[in-house]
C-alpha cells in the first residue's frame, strides 16, 4: 500500500510517537537530506544527492531512511508567497506520489517558503563561499525545513498538555 501524502499535521498523527524522520529539500538538481534525533528536538543534514534517475535517488533515499531507523518524511513543499501553487509545488508532489509507492512511510508536506533564500542569507552572513554555498544550499535548506516542521510539531505537543 503507497504511503499517505499529508499535510505535516495530518501525518504527525500517522508516525508513531518516537522516531526519526528525514527531512528532504527537492531542488532541480539536488535532494538536500535532514534527519531529526528519535525524540524529534534537532534537525542535522545528512547529504546533498545529485540527481540522476528517480528509481536511483529513491533507493538512496529508502537506504538512508533504513539506516536511521525513520519512521517518515517531511518534503518541504515551495507554495508561492500568495498561497498558489506553482510548478515546482506540482513536482514536487509528482516526486511525492512516485516516492509513496516504494514505501509504507508516511509523508509530511510542510510549506518552505523562503527556505532557501533564509538559508542563503545565513550562509552568506557566516561568509561562506559563493562555491562553497551551491555545494551545501540544499542540505541547508532541508535542515531548515524539518527543524522548522520539528517545532510546529513540538508547539502541537506541547498545547496537547
Amino acid at each position: 500500500m503507497p504511503a499517505p501524502i499529508v499535510p505535516l499535521i495530518e501525518a504527525a498523527v500517522k508516525w508513531p510517537a518516537r522516531g526519526a524522520l528525514i527531512g528532504l529539500d527537492l531542488g532541480s538538481k539536488t535532494i538536500g537530506v535532514a534527519v531529526s534525533d528519535p525524540d524529534r528536538r534537532l534537525a542535522t543534514g545528512v547529504e546533498t544527492i545529485a540527481t540522476t534517475k528517480f528509481t536511483l535517488d529513491a533507493a538512496r533515499l529508502l537506504k538512508l531512511a533504513t539506516e536511521r531507523s525513520a519512521v517518515g518524511f517531511v518534503l518541504g513543499l515551495p507554495i508561492n508567497m500568495d498561497g498558489s501553487e506553482g510548478p515546482r509545488a506540482q513536482s514536487t508532489r509528482a516526486f511525492a506520489r512516485n516516492f509513496a509507492r516504494l514505501t509504507e512511510l508516511p509523508i509530511g508536506l510542510w510549506d518552505e517558503r523562503l527556505s532557501t533564500s533564509a538559508v542563503e542569507r545565513e550562509l552568506i552572513a557566516n561568509d561562506v563561499s559563493r562555491a562553497k554555498r551551491a555545494r551545501v544550499i540544499d542540505e541547508h535548506a532541508a535542515i531548515f525545513i524539518l527543524q522548522g516542521a520539528l517545532d510546529r510539531l513540538a508547539t502541537l505537543n506541547k498545547n496537547k498538555t
